[in-house]
């Protein structure tokens, strides 16, 4: 039966250098919604969209039926698109149960500053990587919605 190991957590906390590790462990194919962004579809100016939720309610539909299909292949998969919602993180147990596979959660976390730091590390390199200010940074913290008590999950702290 395939996984679909979950990576929930905010912006600078780590998830994409876990969801790294974590497709080599697992032998599962990653899915970053960020280098979907970044790479294919608005290059370093999608955090500067106006409408930022729109532009990756795009990407991940775009995914979706890739996932899906790995899924029901039986191939493990490491889904890195924060599922900052409850409910978009029930709507993502829920096909992965369609699907016929299980899913496992991750709570990937890390200090705010922390966070912020390796924001501003990202904002100066080169390549294909997301752009950010500070100010779009705090105002997004307002989306986050942490783990409820009843989300069974694994802490990860970085």
């Amino acid at each position: 039966m395939a996984t679909a190991h979950l990576i929930h957590g905010y912006i600078g906390a780590g998830k994409t250098t876990f969801a790294s590790r974590l497709e080599l462990s697992e032998f599962a194919v990653r899915f970053t919604s960020d280098d979907w962004l970044a790479v294919a579809w608005y290059g370093t100016e999608a955090a500067a969209q106006p409408d930022v939720p729109t532009v990756h309610a795009r990407v991940e539909a775009v995914m979706l039926p890739v996932w899906t299909r790995c899924l029901t292949l039986g191939v493990d998969v490491v889904l890195d698109l924060g599922f900052w919602s409850r409910a978009g993180r029930d709507a993502a147990r829920a096909t992965v149960a369609r699907c016929g596979a299980t899913s496992r959660l991750y709570d990937v976390r890390c200090d705010a500053e922390i966070a912020w730091r390796r924001v501003e590390r990202r904002n100066h390199e080169h390549g294909p990587t997301l752009r950010m200010t500070r100010d779009t940074f705090d105002v997004l913290r307002a989306r986050f919605e942490p783990l409820e008590s009843d989300e069974n999950h694994i802490l990860v702290e970085t």
